[in-house]
């Protein structure tokens, strides 16, 4: 078991993540596979307690907060095995989950990205999905691998076959929070590189819960930053694939709805949905007129 294994490495990506939910996390991971933990940050808070959390663990500093896209490229450039697999720190890899990954290290699937589901009795959103439809279809054919071939995964847990790709910068930097995994999978797909997502591969996210985000003494601080990236992400990701034009089409309707919101929640005093009207409205405007994605809370 252990010798295809020795081929994956894990990467978590964190930032001030709460304690005790990444070490729930690690202690998921089977003790044979490599785990770089990548802080988004220049100081990885208890350092020394998840080092003897596994016997395998490495942790690398970026710096300061480069957002998914960057923490991601970065970590992939320290992976010295073939198979690379991503995970969000608010996660749980269910039982068999690195028994049954081992089916894809052998060599004898063909794959560029293999994506994890969530257990059906646990499922409120997605885990895959289609371009060419906004609905989740839950009745994908399964091949005698247990995959399902779909057009994007989420970016909570991605197995990759890393010879599949000519660099480590996966992810596109633009991007500091949202669409990035969509945006990858869709240029993967348009250079013919195979996406699946694994009915054997289980996981239980939490969602939300894997940085500064899951103290209640950030919620004002998480709603800003989400919602302004959401927006700017939005648009940025409808031009990309798109054009300009396209994009404002589809964004003009969510802009004027968030400007009145905004005003609607002013007057009622409601502060946190008048936060997130309001920074849904600047993320998308600073999106529109080609400003880089540079709110910071």
């Amino acid at each position: 078991m252990n010798n295809l294994l020795s081929n994956l490495t894990v990467n978590i990506l964190t930032y001030r993540t709460n304690q005790e939910i990444l070490k729930n996390c690690i202690l998921s991971i089977d003790k044979s596979v490599v785990i770089n933990l990548i802080e988004n940050s220049n100081e990885l808070e208890n350092q020394d307690y998840f080092i003897n959390l596994h016997p395998n663990i490495k942790v690398f500093l970026t710096g300061n907060n480069l957002g998914y896209a960057g923490g991601h490229n970065f970590g992939l450039k320290n992976v010295k095995t073939q198979y690379a697999l991503i995970l969000n720190p608010d996660l749980i890899c269910k039982d068999n989950y690195f028994k049954n990954i081992q089916e894809y290290l052998d060599g004898k699937t063909d794959f560029s990205i293999i994506g994890s589901q969530y257990e059906k009795s646990k499922m409120d959103k997605p885990a895959y999905g289609f371009f060419k439809s906004k609905k989740y279809n839950d009745n994908v054919s399964i091949n005698e691998n247990k995959l399902q071939t779909v057009d994007w995964v989420v970016g909570c847990s991605m197995l990759f076959n890393l010879n599949k790709f000519k660099e480590r910068n996966l992810f596109d930097e633009n991007f500091f929070l949202f669409f990035e995994e969509t945006d990858l999978c869709r240029r993967t797909k348009l250079s013919g590189g195979k996406i699946f997502s694994s009915t054997s591969l289980l996981i239980d996210h939490f969602g939300e819960k894997g940085s500064f985000a899951s103290e209640k003494i950030n919620e004002l601080s998480y709603i800003k930053l989400r919602n302004w990236h959401l927006m700017w992400s939005s648009f940025y990701y409808y031009k990309k694939t798109n054009n300009y034009f396209f994009a404002l089409k589809e964004m003009l309707g969510t802009l004027i709805r968030s400007f009145f919101k905004t005003i609607y929640y002013s007057i009622l005093f409601n502060k946190f949905e008048k936060t997130k009207y309001f920074h849904r409205f600047l993320g998308l405007y600073n999106s529109m007129i080609g400003k880089k994605s540079w709110y910071r809370p």
